[in-house]
């Protein structure tokens, strides 16, 4: 008689236990905590400790300042501690007009720096996006922005006169080489799948121009008009020693004359601190322009 074949069952599978095993390895390094360093690559930083540092940074300043100022142990007119230099501006906000001096510099740094901004932007953008336009204008703003923009003082003098339409001349030389420049390499990353997707679904020059190439680097252009910004204030106090009656170049040429070491600290301070004015009004503006890339 034919006995039934019983079917004998299968070995269970071994890599459930394999599986266990690693993660039983795996477990205790997972479960650790990971150790936060304070110096690590590309570690964003929050807001309150971006404020900490800064003003850690400028009370350290201030501390070394006041340390090598009065390291003699008396007071030295060459080299005045940051409390002479404080009681300077406010003299010369108080008794002398200084604001008046103030708002000339700045009224000719935001017209110069327009002026050169209106010219650069467009023909950036133009030779950033048609390498035809490029190889015309590289030449000659390749040239120019080697020139040093005080080597054009004699001319502007012969040209302009002693005016302000000298000095707001020499400060739009000094920023619109290179920001046409910088403007130009912008608009050279634009991605080039971009251009040809809206070449392949129909769009013109022009559209392509207007809605792909011009949204796309504009926030770098934004960006490179702040960084440029900076370099036009490093101008100022050289387009105002020529034949000026105002503004804080002006004011520290005076002070040179009566040898008030802390008048012209005063003045390089307030250059500071309006340069630093204005990069954080144009942060404001790009915030406002790009939401989108804010937390970016």
């Amino acid at each position: 008689m034919l006995q039934p074949v019983v079917p004998t069952p299968a070995p269970e599978p071994t890599v459930a236990p394999a599986v266990a095993l690693v993660s039983e390895r795996q477990s205790p390094a997972a479960a650790s905590p990971v150790k936060r360093r304070w110096l690590e690559f590309k570690q964003p930083v929050s807001t309150r400790s971006k404020v900490l540092l800064g003003i850690a940074a400028w009370l350290l300043f201030l501390l070394g300042w006041h340390l090598a100022a009065t390291s003699g142990g008396e007071a030295n007119p060459l080299f005045p501690s940051p409390v002479s230099v404080s009681d300077a501006l406010w003299n010369l906000f108080a008794e002398r007009g200084f604001h008046s001096d103030v708002l000339a510099s700045l009224q000719r740094i935001l017209i110069s720096f327009g002026l050169a901004v209106v010219v650069a932007v467009p023909l950036g953008i133009l030779m950033g996006a048609f390498p035809a336009i490029e190889a015309f204008f590289s030449p000659l703003v390749s040239a120019f922005r080697y020139l040093p923009a005080p080597a054009f003082i004699p001319l502007l003098l012969m040209w302009l006169g002693t005016g302000d339409t000298q000095k707001i001349a020499l400060l739009m030389l000094g920023v619109i080489w290179f920001l046409v420049t910088l403007i130009c390499d912008t608009v050279k990353q634009t991605p080039v799948d971009f251009i040809e997707t809206s070449r392949t679904l129909g769009g013109s020059r022009r559209s392509i121009l207007w809605t792909v190439v011009v949204p796309s680097s504009l926030p770098g252009i934004v960006d490179t008009c702040r960084q440029m910004l900076a370099v036009s204030w490093t101008y100022l106090v050289i387009a105002e020693i020529v034949a000026a009656t105002d503004g804080i170049g002006a004011m520290m040429m005076r002070a040179r004359r009566f040898v008030h070491v802390d008048d012209i600290m005063a003045g390089i301070l307030i250059i500071g601190a309006l340069g630093l004015l204005c990069d954080l009004a144009f942060r404001g503006v790009y915030w406002l322009m790009f939401p989108y890339l804010r937390r970016r």
